[in-house]
């Protein structure tokens, strides 16, 4: 009777599985919402992780969560390194979210650049970058509500573009003073080329690229290293889905059409970071790519008349026996098989 039951049971929980359950599982196996969810994921991932506090006493912005918590309720000072780890380590953790799905670009120039040289269709272009868009605004109102009071108590109840108690740099990138904004354009061309320059580099199978498996800590010390050599000008945006959602979610979260009007900065870090990324792709393109050699193919050992007889051996073994004591001649490529050199 009881095994009955069991059974009876087994045979209903398997017969009323929700048709909506199917569909979803069905519809999360296709390739382009599997690569954007890993977009949207990774860039959440990778926004919650950079997102900025001031610190009152020092104007230098502090990333990562546990180091915003540490310094408001601390009262730790921050530093510059910390600012460039935690936008390099951020990268890392979002290259390992999403790297084998959908390469994990969390940057809208990458994935244009991608598109641009045909390494990727333009059909996956507005998949990305929605997906990109939408996690990282989904991480600014994320770090908005987790932090609220804490950003209430420094600006005294205001939230402001600018002055002394300004709150919306936690969120996007601002011009500073002392540059102008045709000077912060060519910034932000020239550290995003830079970035896929190098990211080229790293992953270039052909050339010297990263060991296997450390793909996404090199990448996050490139951004490291970005940052702490060339940060200070515009604050390496190098992003379009890095700064503009965030943007556009402290304007509809209280601090106004300033963020659009502040210098005009906005659409820099839009436009410029697209037309970097190509341009350093081209260079390493006609620079480096066209200068690696191809391996030339060749003969390890002349085939006897018998040798040729014999079936090619798997991959495994280097060379074929040699079954005759005939004295090897040359064989000609054009009409007689060879044992070629693998790579």
């Amino acid at each position: 009777m009881g095994s009955g039951c069991c059974f009876r049971s087994t045979r209903m929980s398997k017969m009323v599985t929700p048709p909506a359950v199917t569909r979803m599982k069905a519809v999360l196996q296709k390739e382009m919402v599997r690569e954007f969810l890993a977009e949207f994921l990774s860039t959440f991932v990778m926004m919650d992780l950079q997102v900025r506090l001031e610190s009152r006493d020092l104007d230098m912005p502090v990333f990562g969560l546990g180091a915003i918590a540490h310094m408001v309720l601390g009262d730790k000072m921050g530093s510059y390194l910390g600012v460039n780890l935690g936008f390099g380590f951020g990268v890392t953790m979002g290259v390992h979210m999403a790297g084998n799905i959908s390469g994990a670009h969390m940057n809208a120039a990458l994935t244009f650049t991608n598109c641009a040289l045909g390494r990727m269709s333009w059909k996956k272009f507005p998949v990305y970058v929605l997906g990109q868009f939408l996690g990282s605004f989904l991480a600014a109102a994320t770090i908005y509500c987790l932090f609220y009071t804490a950003i209430i108590d420094y600006s005294g109840g205001r939230l402001t573009v600018t002055g002394p108690t300004a709150t919306a740099n936690i969120f996007a990138t601002y011009l500073p003073d002392h540059m102008t904004l045709w000077r912060g354009f060519l910034d932000e061309v020239l550290v995003t080329g830079m970035l896929q320059l190098c990211l080229f580099a790293i992953t270039d199978k052909g050339n010297n690229p990263a060991l296997q498996g450390t793909q996404a800590l090199v990448i996050g010390i490139l951004v490291v290293i970005i940052g702490a050599s060339m940060g200070m000008n515009s604050g390496y945006a190098i992003n379009p889905s890095r700064d503009l959602p965030p943007r556009f979610f402290t304007f509809i979260a209280g601090w106004g059409t300033q963020v659009f009007s502040a210098k005009d900065w906005w659409w820099v870090p839009v436009v410029a970071p697209p037309l970097g990324a190509y341009l350093g792709a081209i260079i390493y393109l006609i620079f480096i790519g066209s200068s690696i050699q191809q391996e030339p193919q060749i003969l390890e050992t002349p085939l006897t008349y018998e040798d040729r007889r014999t079936p090619v051996l798997p991959k495994t073994m280097s060379h074929p026996p040699m079954t005759s004591s005939l004295t090897p001649v040359s064989v000609s490529p054009d009409n007689r098989p060879s044992v070629l050199s693998h790579p």
